[in-house]
């Protein structure tokens, strides 16, 4: 069936009708911040401390727009007689958000929990040279970080969890068997110990002798 000439302008008057009749929502923003959703994408975190310069999250960057800089710091022996050890000391840790097409795969790979999204977006400059974010900037956005969401309440246990609460259960039961007071026998029996030191004062018998057999000589004599 042919379509009716005219009537997708009708449908789309319609539309226009129907809009013009119902009143217009717009947030004043600035004035008004927007409510984005909990994990909304908007500039990446970094939390200092866990970052241990393993270069993953540059390595994998499609676009290359992670820079980092370190040095090689020695750490003395923890204990005497112990050989020195050398860490990575994080020198620079910057982020080219001109670059950056928000993939996330630098937080993915990170191993350590370093790098985290915070829906920060207010972060616009007049010149694209300083889009490049240092590591200051970068821990500023981590406290803007939501806290992840609860875990589901039928899931299973994480691996690690369940070895660590095992472990400690372990642990509390051997420290409360250790500190509970030895049992005490009922009365009128002995324990063991005391059967094993009467069974040694006790005198023995070569194996094979009877009482009647000791007695025969004596009877004996007699006669």
């Amino acid at each position: 069936m042919a379509p009716i000439p005219g009537s997708g302008l009708a449908k789309g008057l319609a539309v226009t009708l129907r809009t013009m009749t119902k009143k217009s929502v717009t947030d004043q923003y600035p004035d008004t911040q927007p409510d984005l959703p909990p994990r909304t994408r908007g500039v990446i975190g970094l939390f200092e401390e866990n970052c241990t310069v393993c270069m993953l999250c540059a390595r994998e960057c499609p676009d290359w727009c992670i820079y980092i800089d370190s040095h090689k710091e020695t750490v003395p022996a923890a204990t005497p007689g112990g050989r020195e050890r050398s860490r990575n000391v994080l020198d620079r840790f910057a982020i080219d958000f001109s670059l950056c097409m928000y993939c996330g795969i630098c937080i993915e790979v990170c191993p350590f929990d370093a790098l985290f999204w915070s829906p920060e977006f207010e972060y616009a400059e007049t010149d694209i040279r300083d889009l490049t974010h240092e590591r200051d900037k970068l821990r500023e956005w981590m406290w803007t970080v939501p806290a992840p969401p609860a875990l589901d309440p039928g899931a299973e246990e994480p691996k690690e969890v369940a070895a660590a609460r095992k472990t400690a259960e372990k642990l509390a039961a051997a420290q409360a068997a250790e500190a509970a007071p030895p049992p005490t026998p009922p009365a009128g029996t002995e324990s063991h110990a005391d059967e094993q030191a009467r069974a040694a004062e006790s005198p023995t018998r070569p194996a094979g002798d009877s009482k009647q057999q000791t007695d025969q000589p004596r009877q004996e004599g007699r006669e």
